[in-house]
């Protein structure tokens, strides 16, 4: 598995106020004269938005946890070498609306698959981790409460029940306190623009760290 320093992926629960991040990361980088490709997963590449739609349509078939997977992981490996890896090559910035993380989280723990099996599809299919991940870490009932008067149409897997979210949000805690050299943690409980000033400082932090 690659590391790359120039891949940046944010993760974290529902209603973490990743639009916002996504923009404080994007802002931040641009700022400094780099070339920002943002993106996002499940999706990236029309191929894979088609399986995205597959996914989050929750008035379609009953999908089984294996066969969410493995469409997240055909999702992400045509993501990998339309977007990722071309853009990584030329010597772009990479910034993901979530990444593999989130497979952990929610198909590893969320739907009770073994995480050893995602391993070996992420080093098989995939081939590259972020060289930094940014987790919105949220209170499960907070992130609810946010969302529920946003959200008039949840999709698939937003219309799950709260202990689903809460075994998503302690596989995210506990993959950061693994990876701390990869992980950032930022408390999205606080106001929208603390949480971009804390964004902006790990990632101008993150780029001074790469000179």
């Amino acid at each position: 598995m690659i590391h790359h320093p120039h891949f940046i992926s944010l993760e974290g629960g529902e209603g973490a106020g990743k639009s916002s991040a996504l923009s404080a990361i994007r802002e931040t980088l641009a700022a400094h004269g780099v070339e920002v490709v943002l993106t996002r997963e499940p999706g990236g590449t029309p191929l894979a938005e088609r399986i995205r739609e597959l996914l989050l349509d929750r008035d379609g078939e009953a999908l089984a946890a294996e066969t969410e997977l493995l469409l997240m992981f055909a999702s992400r490996a045509q993501h990998v070498r339309e977007v990722v890896r071309p853009a990584l090559q030329r010597g772009a910035w990479v910034v993901s609306d979530r990444f593999t993380d989130s497979s952990y989280a929610y198909q590893g723990a969320g739907r009770g698959l073994d995480p050893t099996w995602i391993e070996d599809l992420e080093r098989r299919a995939v081939g590259v981790k972020p060289g930094l991940t940014l987790l919105l870490d949220l209170d499960v009932r907070e992130g609810r409460a946010r969302t529920a008067g946003r959200d008039l149409w949840p999709d698939r897997i937003e219309s799950e029940q709260d202990d689903f979210f809460e075994r998503v949000r302690e596989t995210f805690r506990r993959r950061a306190q693994a990876e701390p050299q990869r992980f950032r943690v930022i408390d999205a409980s606080q106001p929208v623009d603390t949480v971009a000033a804390a964004v902006r400082a790990v990632v101008e932090a993150w780029l001074e760290q790469g000179r």
